[in-house]
């Protein structure tokens, strides 16, 4: 008797991961193999959630960097 064998789920992205490829897209630097890789192991929940942060954070960089400067 033949069992299937299921093919192992692969592992999710750790959130230092998760930054680098979210970091690397707003750089738009992302080597090939890299970003196969991210395909897979990182989800679309972790991609929005740490997009929404890098942008919170770049923004308000920028409006510190403003304040900064003016005042």
């Amino acid at each position: 008797m033949l069992m299937a064998l299921e093919p192992e789920s692969p592992r999710k992205a750790t959130p230092l991961q998760v930054a680098k490829a979210v970091l690397s897209a707003f750089v738009g630097i992302r080597r090939r193999a890299a970003h196969e890789h991210d395909a897979v192991t990182i989800t679309p929940l972790q991609v929005i959630v740490a997009g929404v942060i890098g942008a919170a954070i770049f923004v308000l960089s920028l409006i510190m960097l403003v304040r900064h400067i003016t005042s």
